[in-house]
């Protein structure tokens, strides 16, 4: 029998622990949007697990009233996806930085994606390694340079949206520290959803990546550079909606002013289309941080949860052949003896 949920206020899941980041850093931000938005999701605190793994971002937890778990370097997609199978009764959100989810994390993060664990993954992109003191991370973009690229990166970039498409995950979202209405918004969707769902959130260091995305987050410059998703609409942007998404014969997107010729063309945005191709169209949009840049829900599909998949299997197997021996599994015709 399920535990009644309590009615709580922000107090109630703020940890006593000392926040430790950065004055001015964009963590704060997301603490804040998520500490208020705990009270209004319908849970309690001992249903909801924060999982997350190394950087500075992975100190998260910590400022939560809640059960949380200090993962290691990457591996909190993993950890989280033991959790979510093992207690499916429990909210299990992964916590994670550009570099810890998509350097030596990126193996973990793509096949929890694309088993479709039932986990919310809160992805933390400033484009930098912060812990470590400014090294260049998967997404910083190509030339960046840092200490430990001197003359320039010369890698193209992770964008993680992309990366998540390409998984199959079936919810990627993005949104950014400077907006919290937008943010709550977009946690809260991702939060309701059924099976793995990515949300990529541009987050601001102000000590080894200042204004990384001030040209489309600040808010002089957001109504013409923010393309905000909405599903089943023409994709328009612009303080006066006067700009929108077009698509070229080969798939690919483009922006451009609308005009009376051309208003009837504007691509409607679909986050429910099973063939995630047209989503990741719009991931590909922009190239830089200096460009109108899609942010709201790219993808929202169902499919089944592999917990739920994994636990029926086992039912099934039990029911069939009775519980497993252990110890004949360990003798059996797969063991063999070395001798000297």
């Amino acid at each position: 029998m399920s535990t009644p949920v309590q009615l709580t206020t922000r107090k109630d899941w703020v940890s006593d622990q000392e926040v430790r980041w950065c004055p001015g850093c964009g963590d704060y931000s997301i603490l804040a949007a998520v500490q208020m938005l705990m009270p209004e999701l319908n849970v309690n605190r001992e249903d909801t697990v924060f999982v997350s793994g190394i950087g500075c971002a992975a100190r998260f937890p910590y400022y939560m009233n809640t059960y949380g778990v200090h993962t290691i370097h990457g591996r909190a997609p993993a950890i989280a996806t033991g959790l979510a199978v093992s207690r499916p009764d429990l909210h299990v959100v992964v916590i994670s930085g550009d570099g810890d989810a998509l350097s030596i994390g990126g193996n973990h993060l793509i096949h929890a994606l694309r088993r479709n664990v039932n986990i919310t993954i809160l992805l933390f992109n400033n484009r930098i390694y912060g812990l470590t003191k400014g090294q260049y991370s998967p997404t910083s973009e190509r030339g960046k340079v840092t200490k430990s690229t001197p003359a320039g990166s010369l890698e193209a970039p992770f964008d993680p949206v992309s990366v998540a498409l390409g998984a199959e995950a079936t919810f990627v979202a993005r949104t950014h520290d400077m907006d919290r209405a937008h943010m709550q918004e977009t946690i809260r969707r991702a939060w309701a959803h059924e099976g793995a769902a990515l949300v990529e959130i541009y987050q601001n260091c102000n000590v080894f990546n200042d204004g990384a995305f001030t040209d489309i987050t600040s808010r002089t410059s957001r109504d013409d550079m923010l393309i905000d998703l909405h599903h089943g609409e023409p994709i328009r942007f612009g303080a006066q909606k006067q700009f929108g998404v077009f698509r070229h014969l080969d798939g690919s997107v483009y922006t451009d002013t609308i005009t009376l010729d051309n208003e009837a063309s504007m691509v409607v945005h679909d986050e429910s289309a099973p063939d995630p191709s047209g989503a990741f169209a719009l991931s590909r949009l922009t190239r830089s941080d200096h460009e109108p840049t899609p942010v709201g829900v790219f993808r929202n599909v169902q499919r089944p949860e592999y917990g739920d998949l994994l636990n029926g299997q086992i039912v099934d197997s039990q029911e069939r052949d009775g519980l497993g021996d252990l110890a004949a599994l360990f003798r059996g015709n797969g063991s063999w003896t070395v001798s000297a």
